[in-house]
């Protein structure tokens, strides 16, 4: 290498080093949000003592500073499927990096959005076109205007206690009046209670209606919707001239043991289904909406319509390339059926639990997709510590299980909504039998301590307190 190939090389490198910037700043992570971000976000971490510093990760488990193992039962939401840094993902955005591709050009047609389509309707045989975006929420906010335009109808039905997203479209359907307060006003569309036809009817009958999306599992709660009630209510739509929109943006991609939940229900064929989350590989944003072919030439009917419903970054390579190598692992992983047998497991040996502990309601979900409620004890001693918690603010008893879960036994948790005595456990896709059961080791020990009065209790009134204070 010449002296001048040298210099322009270290010029191009510059003087950032990411490796540097952390070491000298990586302490401050607390510091920094305080100041920068969400201020709450930190205050609420070190309150129920979730203020740890994690170095590193890999498959379902990551280290915090002190080298000790954590398992990863949620999945960052749903968006790690695969786990942490999936060596075949991994490699595919190295790849796409190295190949140096003339990506988001804006004006020519690469190759990887139209081979990830292709795979994505290889799993949706009814369905024939993709859109995709950045995340879930653009995912939906996409279905909602395909189905307007396709339909020439306003309005669109949405389930009680739904969570399609947090943007303004979105939110309208959104079910949870927590995260809709102070955003008025809203797009004009209205909630039905899941599994109600006789509700969805008479809404129908209006002749307003574009569509009904529904996740069929709600992530709130983890309810699934009735048997045979997504077939009744896609009937009943297309009756009326309605569409089906299927939001499996945290339940689709193997999550449920089916490649998309409404798959459990023989029949169902949604017009528009939306997908995100694990289709990232836990590393680059997307979000797609499938669709008929009809819905799609009906919005891009012309030339001039072209770009009449675009995303900046949508199809960028890094994005396409990580979802091709997510579809390419699941099919090699056979992670469907992985997830259908792990989560059986899992499910089937913390539903023999209920019968032992009196403070454990139900136990509920599909595949890695599993629901534990609790509910009042029957014991006077036990009823009087459960009304105490009840009375400050519902949903501290769950919280008090996740807590020494993660505290005790290095296990991640989630309380599955606000005021939900819930917890929702979506793990990576990938877990095995020694982590199902490390979870239900675990999630014994905290149990058996509830029921004896333990120190868990003790958490609890900090817990009340800082309900109180919060009112």
């Amino acid at each position: 290498m010449t002296t001048a190939e040298s210099a322009s090389e270290s010029s191009q490198a510059g003087t950032f080093d990411l490796g540097t910037l952390l070491a000298e700043r990586g302490a401050e992570r607390y510091e920094l949000h305080s100041r920068y971000l969400n201020p709450q976000l930190p205050r609420m971490l070190h309150t129920i003592g979730f203020d740890k510093v994690y170095e590193r990760a890999e498959g379902a488990h990551f280290w915090d500073a002190d080298g000790n193992d954590h398992l990863d039962m949620l999945a960052g939401f749903g968006v790690m499927g695969l786990g942490r840094h999936h060596p075949v993902v991994r490699k595919a955005l190295h790849d796409v990096l190295d190949l140096s591709l003339a990506d988001l050009t804006r004006f020519d047609c690469q190759p990887l959005p139209g081979l990830l389509a292709e795979k994505l309707l290889a799993h949706s045989p009814h369905l024939d076109r993709v859109f995709f975006g950045n995340s879930g929420t653009e995912a939906v906010e996409a279905a909602l205007k395909f189905a307007r335009y396709a339909t020439g109808r306003p309005r669109v039905l949405y389930c009680e206690h739904a969570f399609h997203g947090l943007t303004t479209g979105a939110l309208s359907v959104n079910g949870e009046a927590g995260f809709r307060d102070g955003f008025a006003p809203l797009l004009p569309d209205t909630a039905v209670p899941l599994g109600d036809l006789g509700a969805l009817e008479r809404q129908l009958r209006k002749g307003d209606v574009a569509a009904l999306i529904v996740e069929p599992i709600q992530g709130k709660g983890v309810h699934e919707a009735p048997p045979g009630w997504l077939r009744a209510a896609q009937e009943l739509l297309h009756r009326h001239k309605a569409l089906l929109i299927a939001d499996e943006v945290q339940t689709g991609l193997g999550r449920t043991g089916d490649f998309y939940a409404y798959q459990h229900e023989e029949g169902v064929e949604p017009d528009l289904v939306c997908v995100a989350k694990a289709l990232s590989g836990g590393y680059v944003p997307v979000g797609a909406t499938l669709g008929k072919d009809w819905i799609f030439k009906k919005v891009f009917s012309s030339m001039d319509r072209v770009l009449v419903h675009s995303a900046s970054f949508g199809s960028n390579a890094q994005a396409m390339a990580a979802g091709l190598a997510v579809l390419s692992v699941m099919e090699d992983e056979q992670t469907v059926a992985h997830v259908r047998r792990v989560g059986e497991l899992l499910r089937t040996r913390l539903a023999a639990l209920t019968d032992r502990y009196e403070l454990l309601a139900d136990v509920r979900g599909r595949g890695l997709m599993i629901g534990i409620e609790f509910g009042r004890p029957r014991s006077l001693k036990l009823r009087s510590r459960w009304a105490v918690l009840q009375a400050a603010r519902k949903g501290l008893f769950a919280q008090m299980v996740v807590v020494p879960l993660l505290q005790r036994h290095r296990i991640l948790t989630q309380v599955s909504g606000d005021h939900l005595e819930v917890i929702k456990l979506i793990p990576p896709l990938i877990i095995d039998e020694g982590d199902v059961n490390r979870f239900v080791d675990a999630f014994t020990a905290v149990m058996d301590d509830a029921h004896e009065g333990g120190l868990i209790w003790d958490f609890g009134k900090t817990l009340v307190k800082q309900a109180v204070a919060n009112r």
